[in-house]
């Protein structure tokens, strides 16, 4: 039986160097909300396997990249439950 892959701690992003937490562990990321095009994802697993990259990284790859998608506006934390 093998054990999965754990993620890696990611305190600085690959790209920018800029601090930051990847929340999949969570079960929420500010990155849930952006769609990735089939080629963006590949490129990013070749140049930084196993790494995740801080969301201002992700908007500006998805944003020139026809085949992803960036919400408008940016979320800082989970949905937040209507009162």
């Amino acid at each position: 039986m093998s054990l999965p892959t754990p993620l890696p701690d990611n305190t600085a992003c690959p790209r920018c160097g800029g601090g930051f937490h990847c929340g999949v562990e969570d079960g929420w990321c500010a990155c849930f909300g952006t769609r990735l095009g089939e080629d963006l994802k590949r490129d990013l697993a070749a140049r930084w396997p196993e790494q995740c990259l801080c969301l201002k990284c992700l908007a500006e790859l998805a944003r020139d990249d026809p085949g992803s998608h960036v919400p408008d506006g940016s979320r800082t934390g989970p949905p937040v439950p209507p009162f």
